[in-house]
């Protein structure tokens, strides 16, 4: 077999890991597919010097982490609205009056790189809280603690692949594990639905918004809910400012608005459609819910349609 032909068919098993490490190092799913591309090409390119066939998956991601924190210098962290500061508690409060240029958190669709279910830590690592608490890691210690505690490489292969010693991985993993367990959200916080539980909750969020149920939504969510709408820096928190503000300015008449079920970030998630003045449906925003003891603790909103290609999902229906 030609060497390209051997590289493609021996690389191809770890794409969706890869995009998973990429997204997780870089909190962009636009950005991991486009290292990722740049990983297969440099492999494949330096494949005929790579004796080391049975560490292949290693090999690669070497190249994928040097391309990473190649990307992540003289880059600010990626954030979403609640990162920035307090939360408003005024529906009426003007969005056009907030500025500031920010690098937002994207979300990634499950479907992009399949995670075993059973995989737990893999999993909790996707989330959107904990995917904002790892960007405040620096660059290479992020690093450290994703190939160790989620790839799960030892600290030799770690050493090896970031050309340090194993004393120092591991020292660096320590400093890692200890700021995320500062900055990251109480487990007991989170409530992951199991799969029944999970449609029921979709159904009846889409529901709510598409018939715009107040009462409905109202059921759903937690007293303490927080409201993001990245690229919007603004964000509200408590049940009664996120419905007044729904109400106001996100609900629209029955027929209007098309709810299609999906799943990102190990959350249940929506991709939002609107009717445009011609009449035609289009491509809104991304909603990813972040669910607790008492219902839904967070409505995240991406209001990027253009997430929607990496969804599966036509810009227009």
């Amino acid at each position: 077999m030609p060497a390209r032909e051997d590289f493609i068919a021996q690389a191809a098993p770890f794409r969706a890991e890869l995009i998973a490490h990429c997204y997780r190092m870089l909190g962009s799913v636009h950005d991991a597919e486009d290292l990722v591309q740049e990983t297969y090409l440099n492999g494949w390119r330096g494949y005929q010097r790579f004796e080391e066939r049975a560490a292949l998956r290693t090999w690669l991601y070497r190249i994928a982490t040097t391309a990473c924190l190649r990307a992540l210098q003289n880059r600010g962290r990626r954030v979403l609205p609640a990162g920035l500061g307090d939360g408003s508690v005024d529906p009426d409060a003007s969005l056009d009056a907030v500025g500031g240029a920010h690098e937002w958190l994207e979300p990634i669709p499950d479907s992009l790189m399949p995670t075993p279910e059973d995989d737990v830590t893999a999993r909790q690592s996707l989330r959107l809280a904990v995917m904002t608490a790892m960007q405040e890691l620096p660059a290479r210690q992020r690093a450290v603690l994703i190939l160790r505690d989620v790839v799960q490489f030892s600290a030799a292969e770690v050493a090896e692949l970031l050309e340090t010693t194993p004393a120092a991985v591991n020292s660096s993993l320590q400093r890692a594990r200890a700021r995320l367990a500062e900055i990251s959200p109480d487990e007991e916080e989170l409530s992951e639905p199991d799969d029944a539980a999970r449609r029921e909750l979709l159904d009846r969020y889409c529901a709510a918004f598409e018939n715009a149920d107040m009462a409905a939504l109202t059921a759903l969510l937690q007293a303490d809910v927080k409201l993001e709408m990245p690229p919007l820096p603004i964000w509200f928190t408590g049940r009664e400012p996120v419905l007044r503000f729904l109400s106001a300015r996100a609900f629209a008449k029955p027929g209007d608005i098309a709810m299609i079920p999906t799943s990102a970030n190990a959350q249940p998630a929506v991709a939002e459609y609107r009717r445009a003045a011609d009449g035609t449906m289009r491509a809104h925003s991304i909603h990813v819910l972040t669910t607790g003891p008492d219902g839904v603790a967070t409505v995240t909103v991406f209001l990027d349609p253009g997430l929607f290609g990496k969804f599966g999902f036509p810009s227009s229906r």
